[in-house]
């Protein structure tokens, strides 16, 4: 068993001179060692090997280990001879396919010239290297011609559905002058959502058959997800609820988050939040989509808003559930909690980091770059002091990552004290799938494998159950489910 669980060193989230019983919600440096140049975004290739990826805007994608003190960092691609840098344009999104451990696919979105157009494209790790790509493997999927230097958008993601979500902004100068966030025949102003797995006619891509405008005849783009946005720099999949957070920057007055959903108009260029913007006053709002919070352009707030995370990871608690993000220029950082129609939204931090990018590591914890500094940072929340050591304050089970996952998968959970654990995988049925964990376990941050080859489990919805025995209180014992998918 000891082979098959990792312990997070409870050391990592220790400050220096910190020595009070309950420490606040913090931000600490992840990696004091290592710094990037102009990072624009952080991913993990959900292989297991807990290595962490920094896209460089100029063209490079660094990988190092993910350990608090390592020293290194190494090349995985360079392609600054491809890219077009400078201002909102360069390598600005990296996406891992759900199934990189076996295939060695991943994805990039980047800014080329002559002419000015985006380009969303598929490489492969090399074959004798898992920390270099083979720089020859390119295959593009996606060319979107950019008629400004801004507003390129920029984000790319693997849903929990499978598909590859891609976000164009609109186009660029100022208040969408050509309007093309409301014009379905073009992808800015867009999210997409393309089929990576399979080939259509002359596409090295299909198009999902529940996209909007699958099979039209009107000319419109069927890779068309959600439109009426002007550049979503960031979004994320909760991987809890599988909703999808955007964050799209303003353009005189206000910055806003949004919940995107199939076939869903979010207003721009008609509004701007939550206001009428072309034209400034009695717009019609008919089928448009208002965002679920806005902020506006002042010392309070901020000038462009970077999206962020639902948090779901082990270090800070108090942060479960609520999205976390920022604001490039103010560098005012907020957490975000939707509950039912209502958000709450609560100032975290008022920092001077130019706040770039979130990003989350294989465990689900959060971290964010600032562009100017290169260095990348994490939350460290209240815990409890047990002798000298800083251990989780409550029993929780985290949601699993990646989600869908074929054919290995990573489940968290914490322990306050030593208990008995027991975790266990159920299939739809109630049958027991796989015993993970049943043993006596020490304080502490546990992450435990799931491996599914030859176990004979078909694809679809199963259950992990985290139980834990012999405790004083809690009736005695603590019980947790949730569920995950097998995509085979």
């Amino acid at each position: 068993m000891k082979n098959k669980l990792s312990l997070i060193i409870i050391s990592l989230f220790l400050i220096s001179g910190c020595n009070s019983s309950n420490a606040q919600l913090q931000l600490i440096p992840a990696f004091p060692n290592l710094s990037f140049e102009q990072p624009v975004d952080i991913q993990h290739s959900g292989d297991g090997s807990n290595r962490l990826f920094v896209v460089s805007q100029p063209g490079i994608i660094y990988v190092f280990e993910n350990d608090n003190n390592t020293t290194i960092k190494k090349v995985f691609l360079d392609i600054r001879d491809k890219v077009l840098f400078g201002g909102e344009q360069g390598l600005l999104g990296l996406a891992f396919h759900p199934d990189y451990k076996t295939n060695g696919y991943f994805y990039i979105n980047y800014t080329t010239s002559n002419p000015r157009r985006s380009i969303v494209s598929r490489f492969k790790v090399s074959n004798n290297d898992p920390n270099v790509a083979d720089r020859n493997s390119e295959l593009v999927l996606l060319t979107v011609d950019q008629p400004y230097s801004n507003h390129n958008g920029g984000q790319t993601s693997f849903g929990p559905d499978g598909y590859l979500y891609i976000s164009f902004g609109d186009g660029g100068s100022g208040g969408d002058p050509q309007n093309y966030a409301q014009n379905l025949r073009s992808l800015l102003g867009k999210i997409l959502r393309i089929d990576v797995n399979k080939t259509f006619g002359n596409l090295n891509y299909s198009i999902p058959d529940d996209n909007p405008y699958k099979g039209n005849t009107n000319g419109l783009r069927e890779e068309i997800y959600a439109w009426g946005l002007r550049n979503v720099w960031r979004f994320s999949f909760d991987n809890s609820t599988n909703k999808l957070w955007a964050a799209d920057v303003g353009q005189n007055a206000w910055e806003e988050i949004n919940i995107i959903e199939n076939g869903k108009n979010y207003g721009w260029r008609i509004m701007e939040g939550k206001h009428c913007f072309n034209p400034p006053s009695n717009c019609n709002t008919t089928n448009l989509t208002m965002p679920i919070w806005e902020y506006g352009h002042d010392s309070q707030g901020g000038y462009s808003v970077t999206g962020g995370f639902v948090y779901r990871g082990p270090s800070a608690s108090e942060l479960s559930g609520k999205y976390i993000y920022g604001d490039f220029v103010s560098g005012n950082i907020w957490a975000l909690e939707l509950k039912g129609d209502n958000a709450n939204n609560q100032l975290l931090f008022s920092t001077n980091h130019s706040i770039s990018t979130f990003g989350i590591d294989e465990n689900n914890e959060l971290y964010f770059a600032n562009y100017n500094t290169g260095k990348l940072y994490k939350f460290r929340g209240t815990t409890t002091k047990v002798g000298s050591n800083y251990l989780p304050g409550e029993y929780r089970l985290f949601q699993n990552f990646p989600n869908p996952f074929n054919p290995t998968t990573n489940i968290s959970f914490s322990i306050p004290r030593e208990s008995f654990v027991s975790l266990k995988i159920y299939d739809s049925l109630g049958k027991e799938a796989a015993n993970l964990v049943n043993e006596l376990m020490s304080a502490g941050y546990y992450n435990v494998e799931f491996n599914s080859e030859g176990k004979n489990l078909a694809s679809g919805i199963y259950f992990y159950t985290l139980i834990v025995t012999g405790l004083t209180g809690l009736a005695n014992s603590f019980t947790q489910t949730k569920k995950f998918v097998l995509m085979k």
